[in-house]
């Protein structure tokens, strides 16, 4: 039975329409990739070709979510030329593109007449809000989850003009 307040897990097993994600930052610093960063700064990259090599659990999430008939889409607002860690998400990108998300990239000096909220965020079906917040120095710092109507409708339109200026990613060039 779900909590008062969903979790992201439950948020995204209970979504029956869409699924999006709008990130804004040009680095994080979450544990979780401290290890393949340093690999790829080292010179290591994905290959396409060998899936289980880089295939995983949330790679599944995404799959299933989208089988149940869910649209996954995420846009990914990004200063140019980008960051190190933004070329890092880039060259890894084709792994979300591979699970059925839909990814766009937005450079930050097209957004600047978009009313963005303060946080990255997950919207999903339009009503549950996941805030994502972070420290300075792109710690995780915690979530925060909220059915607000008007911050629902703040994510909505930021996420959906972001989207309509974003580049696919198959499209998107670094620079």
């Amino acid at each position: 039975m779900p909590s008062s307040v969903p979790t992201f897990d439950e948020l995204m097993a209970g979504c029956t329409r869409s699924a999006v994600h709008l990130e804004m930052r040009d680095a994080y610093a979450v544990d979780n990739e401290k290890g393949p960063f340093a690999d790829w700064k080292a010179g290591v990259r994905l290959d396409p070709a060998d899936r289980a090599s880089w295939w995983r659990p949330w790679l599944d999430l995404i799959t299933s979510t989208v089988a149940r008939g869910v649209v996954v889409r995420r846009t990914r607002i990004v200063s140019e030329p980008v960051s190190d860690y933004i070329r890092y998400e880039h060259s890894g990108t084709f792994t979300n593109v591979a699970a059925g998300e839909h990814v766009r990239w937005l450079p930050r000096r097209l957004a600047s007449g978009i009313a963005l909220p303060g946080n990255d965020f997950w919207l999903f079906d339009g009503t549950w809000v996941h805030w994502n917040h972070f420290t300075g120095d792109g710690q995780w710092a915690g979530e925060e989850v909220t059915d607000d109507p008007a911050a629902a409708k703040l994510c909505a339109g930021a996420f959906e003009a972001a989207w309509d200026l974003g580049t696919p990613h198959d499209q998107y060039r670094i620079r």
